[in-house]
């Protein structure tokens, strides 16, 4: 489906995707990478989280977190 880079502020500056597409992914992938992020450092202070993939019936989504960027991949699941 798609590729987003987001940065530290979660504004989207790069997308394959439409414009609203890739606000509203941007803003939802971010506030769970840092609810997924927290939750991480409080398993283990030492590890931090290097890649977070969520899949649905339709969709996957594959997010790679750095310090100053987001890479998200949307792609269709295959049956």
């Amino acid at each position: 489906m798609g590729v987003i880079i987001v940065n530290h502020e979660g504004i989207p500056i790069k997308s394959s995707l439409d414009n609203a597409t890739s606000v509203l992914y941007s803003g939802l992938i971010g506030q769970l990478t840092e609810k997924a992020k927290n939750v991480v450092r409080e398993m283990d202070t030492t590890n931090e989280l290097t890649f977070l993939r969520v899949r649905s019936r339709r969709h996957e989504i594959l997010i790679a977190p750095d310090r100053e960027f987001i890479l998200i991949v949307i792609q269709n699941t295959s049956d």
